[in-house]
C-alpha cells in the first residue's frame, strides 16, 4: 500500500511538472521572439516524453500486478521464502542461493510467462532491478500472447 501511495504522489508531482513545463513552452512559443519560440518548441518535447514515461510505467505496474495476482491464484508463487533484513529488503546471499532454480525453470520452458515472472521475482530479490524488469516485461509479453491464441 505504501508503494502505491508513493506512485500516486510521484505521478501527481510529474503531472504538475508536465503542466508547468508545458505552460512555459507555450509562453515561449507565443512570445514573438524567434529564439524564445525555438526554445519553447524544444521545451514542448519534455512534457511529451514525461507523459509517455508516466503512462508506460503505470501500465507496467498494473500489468505486473495482474500477473502476480494470477500467479498467486494458480498457487505458483515462488515457494522459497527469502529471509529479509529489518528494513524489509531481502538478504542478498540467500536470494542468490535460490536464484539458479528459477533460471533453470526458464531455460526448461522459455515460453512460460509464469517462469519468467518468477525469474523476475528472483532477480528482484537478488537486487538486480534491471534484469528483474526485463524478465517481468518478457512475462507480460508472453501472457499477452497466451491470451491472443
Amino acid at each position: 500500500m505504501v508503494k502505491k501511495l508513493g506512485v500516486v504522489v510521484m505521478a501527481a508531482l510529474l503531472v504538475l511538472y508536465i503542466w508547468a513545463v508545458g505552460q512555459l513552452a507555450v509562453t515561449l512559443i507565443l512570445s514573438g521572439d524567434a529564439v524564445a519560440a525555438v526554445m519553447g518548441a524544444a521545451l514542448a518535447v519534455l512534457p511529451l516524453i514525461a507523459v509517455w514515461g508516466l503512462v508506460s510505467e503505470v501500465l507496467f505496474g498494473v500489468r505486473s500486478e495482474r500477473l502476480l495476482a494470477r500467479l498467486e491464484h494458480e498457487g505458483r508463487l515462488p515457494e522459497h521464502s527469502v529471509p529479509v533484513r529489518a528494513s524489509g529488503r531481502p538478504i542478498r546471499e540467500a536470494a542468490d542461493a535460490a536464484f539458479p532454480a528459477y533460471k533453470a525453470e526458464v531455460e526448461a520452458s522459455p515460453e512460460s510467462w509464469q517462469s519468467w515472472l518468477r525469474l523476475g521475482l528472483a532477480y528482484d530479490a537478488s537486487g538486480d532491478r534491471r534484469r528483474a524488469r526485463q524478465a517481468v516485461r518478457r512475462a507480460i509479453a508472453l501472457a499477452r500472447n497466451d491470451r491472443e491464441r
